[in-house]
């Protein structure tokens, strides 16, 4: 698909269709596979159509998996692990990276798990997560934590928004004590408030803070304005100085 913004018209294909086939045929059928390839997110010069993050739509939808890598390497893997999971896959690349990123990706066949997070960088006083581009961003903004504030931040990329996992992100939070979530995606309804539910549920009783959101405004996807409405390094490092003088 050219950009993640044109996938609304598959919507009733991919939530209704895809997505129960093997349920509805008791795993007699499937989807032969499917994997779905959009580029999304911010790019600079994107504006209403070009710059969504429509994770949070799909990963409503039991039979889905949603996936949003963060470098050509991990693209790769996840790719093929999309590619050979039985269940439609919605593999999501954010577009910036497309200029940005560059890495030597091995030549030979390796997968990556999905619904599997991995720990970046590890750390004691506070936990970051975010997935795609925005990895990047929170590993800047935890190297200013640990700068000018004297934080230690664990770094986790999520890489599986559905099904996502909840226990390698607990066990995080439940050592830190406290939780940043960030993503381009408007603040209303983005996934970062089912991961701030759940966390608050599983974890309360280790928590030192409110899990705080860093995320797109709840506007259409502005074009001048978008240095202003994506989560830069400034937003969540304002968010990091709160959860830190809770």
């Amino acid at each position: 698909m050219q950009f993640a913004d044109y996938v609304f018209p598959a919507f009733d294909q991919l939530v209704n269709e895809a997505a129960k086939y093997r349920y509805r045929s008791g795993s007699m059928f499937d989807c032969g596979q499917l994997t779905v390839r959009m580029p999304c997110g911010a790019v600079g010069h994107g504006a209403l159509y070009h710059s969504q993050s429509p994770e949070a739509y799909f990963a409503h939808t039991p039979g889905l998996k949603v996936v949003v890598p963060r470098s050509p390497i991990q693209t790769k893997g996840l790719l093929l692990a999309s590619i050979r999971d039985p269940n439609p896959v919605l593999f999501m690349e954010p577009k910036i990276l497309y200029r940005q990123a560059v890495e030597d990706v091995p030549v030979g066949d390796y997968e990556i798990p999905l619904s599997r997070a991995e720990v970046l960088k590890e750390g004691a006083d506070l936990t970051l997560l975010a997935w795609g581009n925005q990895v990047h961003v929170l590993r800047e903004v935890g190297q200013m934590a640990e700068k000018e504030l004297g934080l230690s931040c664990e770094l986790i990329d999520l890489r599986t928004i559905y099904p996502w996992d909840r226990e390698t992100i607990c066990e995080s939070v439940s050592k830190t004590g406290r939780l940043l979530v960030s993503h381009e995606a408007p603040f209303t309804g983005g996934f970062a408030a089912e991961i701030a539910a759940f966390v608050q549920s599983e974890c309360f009783l280790n928590l030192e803070a409110p899990v705080e959101r860093v995320c797109g405004w709840d506007t259409p996807f502005p074009h001048i304005h978008e240095p202003f409405y994506v989560p830069n390094k400034y937003r969540c490092f304002d968010a990091i100085k709160k959860l830190a003088s809770y």
